[in-house]
């Protein structure tokens, strides 16, 4: 075999081995949303400032688990969950979804930023950075429910969501769709669960309510500015370059750019394009056939070059 046709082979190889490599580091995108109306903690603590927060609680939520939460604000999810929110989500962790980075915001506290409310039909609003079919359910907490204690399931009238929606559609960074709250007094909880149907993935929010305005003297709740969310863009983990707030034709893919989850964006995503959660493993296993089979035949022209007889002739 000439020496120029055996560096071709291994070059082919070598190049081909960290493309696979490439592939197999990379993982489905995260990141997707949050409840904006009523705004969920994360977000009415972002709108305050990652850095230095004004509200009591959200300073103490800064304190426990850092500003990156809150730059992460679209980012409290299961990439899991396949529906089985209460076996993978232990009591005092709903809020956080059992997240490490989102630990903050399980703070059992009677001052959270809140939204005042009433009883009677409301519109809710999603703020959406990547667009998923799924469903979303949202959950009251029980008249009774005590913040100054740990979010527990059972904190939840799971029996009667005040809103429910499949496949909504977005328009200018919101999905929007109405629900019916019910009667309560004083301080609650909304609860937002937001399963995909096109892969395991679900998305999480806690959102701080007052009847009549009876609570502490707490701060109102507001969502961040999409200027503010633009200007933090490289403070957080999440690419928001295909962020679409005016056209809802135009569907955008986020990728979550942290250590453990880097990987590339797309134009799309899977939910629009017609893949699933198994996409992006069916291009890593292409990538590793690649170069399996050019490391094969990389030997098997070694084994014709130095077998008897197949030179000289």
């Amino acid at each position: 075999m000439p020496a120029s046709r055996r560096k071709i082979a291994a070059f082919t190889t070598v190049g081909a081995i960290p493309l696979a490599l490439t592939a197999l580091s990379a993982s489905p995108a995260a990141a997707h949303g949050t409840l904006g109306d009523p705004a969920s903690r994360v977000a009415a603590c972002y709108a305050e400032g990652a850095e230095s927060p004004t509200s009591a609680a959200c300073k103490a939520a800064v304190a426990e688990g850092g500003p990156q939460a809150l730059y992460d604000w679209n980012g409290i999810r299961d990439g899991e969950a396949g529906g089985k929110h209460q076996e993978r989500i232990p009591d005092g962790k709903l809020c956080s979804a059992n997240s490490d980075e989102f630990k903050g915001m399980d703070l059992a506290r009677d001052d959270w930023p809140a939204t005042k409310v009433s009883a009677g039909s409301y519109t809710f609003k999603y703020k959406v950075t990547a667009q998923h079919k799924g469903t979303f359910k949202l959950y009251m907490t029980k008249q009774g429910y005590d913040p100054s204690k740990p979010l527990k399931w059972s904190d939840l009238d799971l029996s009667n969501p005040v809103a429910t929606k499949t496949d909504p559609t977005a328009s200018n960074g919101y999905y929007t769709f109405s629900g019916k709250l019910p009667d309560r007094t004083g301080r609650q909880l909304i609860y937002g669960i937001w399963q995909r149907s096109d892969s395991p993935e679900a998305f999480y929010s806690c959102s701080d309510v007052t009847y009549g305005g009876a609570s502490s003297a707490a701060a109102a709740a507001a969502e961040p500015s999409d200027e503010q969310i633009a200007a933090d863009a490289d403070k957080s983990t999440v690419d928001h370059s295909g962020m679409d707030m005016g056209d809802s034709s135009h569907e955008s893919h986020e990728s979550h750019n942290s250590p453990s989850t880097k990987g590339g964006s797309g134009s799309q995503p899977l939910a629009e394009t017609g893949g699933d959660s198994t996409t992006p493993y069916i291009a890593m296993g292409g990538a590793a056939a690649l170069a399996i089979g050019a490391a094969g035949l990389f030997a098997s022209m070694r084994r014709r070059a130095t077998t008897p007889g197949r030179h000289g002739r």
